[in-house]
């Protein structure tokens, strides 16, 4: 199937001259638009029956037949999104091949211009033809005219004289514009019947994984032929206020080919709009779900059970909306999950996990259920209240390959890459946000809160945030809350007597008892063998973390001062002391708890009060 012969009334052959200049570039863009009509009435379906149908249903329906109904809607919504997709990247080829073939077309236009200018001959098979002109020096005989065959490339002329008639020369140079016009043209037709053969769906629709996986190949086929005509004019080095300007001077028929092209790359800009994003990406989840239905690798697998989860959450609707303003597969995976509408509401906080946390069912099931217990309590003081979850970046993982685990958790590298992204989106926040000084809460748990503390530290603080809150932490970095940004009284501290991630040894102390327990084994080994290494590894640890103690400030711990501590000087809000890991067999529930109202009321309705603008509120907790 070539793009350019049914429009241009040729056949069989190679593309002439003559229908490259007659191609009816509007014609294709006319066929675009009924494609992108096509795509924008099935967004239009699948949109009334997500959030009408399926919503009134699910709220006023019970029993047997109820269930069928919805899932039978939920079939039909998952169709629409499908037709949605695929007519959308049809669209766009069609105007990104228009436009490549008017440059190319212009070009030879300017040619045949140029010949009939010089009263060139142009013939059928692109050759030049050029009359008598000039005169022999000897004879004064005019100079016999010719004809110039043309070369698409510059070392693809044979050696040869050059006929001395003054025309031969601007004869070749039309000669060769048109030969590369014309092979331009057929380099543009076959890529583009290539990628178009692609877009084609079974008889009879009903879409399944594997059709969900080759739409993902559709759509990443399409998003490489027009670069050109849409992907190179996203402001990717903008800020989120200069992305934001340049989302809302597009027309409608430009943001809607974005969306339907490339939902990835406008679902996870900071600076667009959050209903924007949050559509963009509930597109791009159901590509990236088909993409990781393909592989057989346990990453693949684990991310897609985690998009799988957060997919039927988004589908439940219910209140509060949710809204998904980042999802993507690369690293650990990422997704960014909004309880409320954060450009319209007063208050704004945004969560950033820590230790272990990946996309995966873990993640969709407590880290969400985290921003949502978070939005619902801050509701209570403020119903004007977005809540978001931010997994923009690779938390450190456990591994259990070995007893020491991952070391990444011992070093800032992921933390100080978060933090960058973290103040990237934060600014998008501020950008989007309707209201005249919203209220905006940065908000930290485990390594996550090293990630917020690096973020602050960096020139200009976190963008717009007026608060932060950090809760189970490590430490931050920082020697004092004055170095956040927002000032000491603005800076809240949650940390549980039993948690001891808020009690980890400062890293003299750690490579101490290091030290001690190598040497304790090592003497232990030689007068007692595998019991005697044991007995005396842990006797020079406990030697050794004393030794080191001595010369350690109280306050320090492994990132820096203690933020539950009075050396910092941030205000540290009262939450449950939790159970003792060892004694109380609690494990980490100590660490857990913070964001839960069922377990730890008090500190889930501080951090309401927080969110909500009242930290003036906040029951307090001696330093330590």
């Amino acid at each position: 199937m070539s793009p350019l012969r049914p429009v241009s009334g040729g056949g069989g052959g190679g593309l002439t001259w003559a229908q490259l200049r007659d191609v009816r570039c509007a014609e294709l863009e006319d066929a675009a638009d009924g494609w992108g009509r096509a795509s924008n009435r099935a967004d239009a379906a699948r949109d009334w029956i997500d959030r009408q149908l399926l919503a009134g249903l699910t709220a006023t329906q019970e029993g047997e037949a109820a269930r069928a109904a919805v899932g039978r809607l939920r079939a039909l919504g998952r169709n629409l999104s499908y037709i949605y997709t695929e007519c959308g990247l049809v669209r766009t080829t069609l105007n990104s091949l228009a436009q490549d073939l008017r440059g190319t077309q212009r070009r030879l236009r300017d040619a045949l211009d140029e010949a009939a200018g010089l009263k060139l001959t142009v013939r059928a098979d692109g050759s030049v033809s050029y009359p008598e002109a000039g005169e022999d020096p000897l004879t004064k005989e005019k100079l016999r005219g010719g004809t110039a065959t043309g070369h698409a490339y510059l070392h693809s002329a044979p050696p040869g004289l050059t006929s001395p008639n003054p025309l031969a020369a601007k004869a070749q140079a039309v000669a060769d514009r048109i030969a590369r016009a014309l092979s331009e043209a057929a380099e543009i037709d076959a890529r583009y019947a290539g990628t178009l053969r692609r877009l084609t769906a079974q008889e009879g629709l009903h879409v399944t994984d594997a059709m969900w996986t080759d739409a993902n190949a559709d759509a990443a086929a399409v998003r490489a032929l027009t670069a050109d005509y849409l992907r190179d004019a996203i402001p990717h080095d903008a800020t989120p206020a200069q992305r934001l300007a340049w989302w809302q001077g597009l027309t409608a028929e430009q943001r809607e080919e974005y969306l339907a092209v490339h939902p990835d790359l406008i679902g996870n800009l900071d600076g667009i709009p959050a209903p924007v994003r949050d559509a963009a990406n509930r597109d791009n989840l159901a590509l990236l779900m088909g993409k990781l239905a393909g592989a057989e690798d346990d990453r693949s697998r684990t991310m897609l059970a985690g998009l799988r989860s957060i997919d039927e959450q988004l589908r439940a609707g219910g209140h509060p909306p949710m809204f998904l303003l980042g999802v993507g597969d690369e690293g650990n995976g990422r997704a960014i999950v909004s309880y409320g509408n954060p450009d319209t509401a007063r208050n704004v906080s945004a969560y950033v996990p820590g230790l272990g946390t990946g996309l995966d069912e873990a993640f969709a099931e407590n880290d969400l259920k985290r921003a949502r217990d978070t939005l619902l309590g801050a509701a209570e003081y403020d119903a004007s209240t977005a809540s978001i979850v931010w997994l923009g970046y690779d938390a450190p993982q456990l591994s259990t390959d070995d007893i020491t685990g991952n070391t990444d958790v011992m070093f800032t590298e992921n933390a100080e890459a978060g933090a960058s992204a973290y103040g990237d989106f934060m600014a998008g926040i501020a950008a989007t946000n309707e209201n005249d000084d919203p209220h905006l809460t940065a908000m930290g748990h485990s390594y996550g809160s090293l990630t917020v503390g690096q973020a602050a530290q960096r020139e200009g603080g976190i963008p717009g945030v007026d608060d932060i809150v950090l809760v189970g932490s490590p430490g931050t970095g920082a020697d004092s809350a004055d170095d956040l940004g927002v000032g000491r009284a603005h800076v809240y501290v949650g940390a549980a007597e039993n948690d001891p991630v808020t009690r980890t040894p400062a890293k003299g102390e750690a490579q101490g008892m290091g030290m001690g327990a190598l040497g304790g084994a090592s003497v232990g080994a030689a007068l007692g063998g595998p019991v005697g290494a044991a007995v005396g590894g842990a006797g020079g640890a406990t030697m050794a973390y004393f030794a080191q103690d001595a010369q350690t400030e109280e306050s320090e711990i492994w990132f820096g001062t203690d933020p539950a501590h009075e050396d910092f000087g941030a205000r540290r809000f009262r939450v449950d002391e939790g159970r003792r890991p060892v004694m109380d067999l609690g494990g980490v529930d100590a660490h857990s708890n913070y964001f839960d109202p069922d377990k730890d009321e008090e500190s889930a309705d501080n951090i309401a009060l927080i969110v909500a603008g009242q930290g003036g509120l906040v029951t307090g907790q001696d330093r330590r």
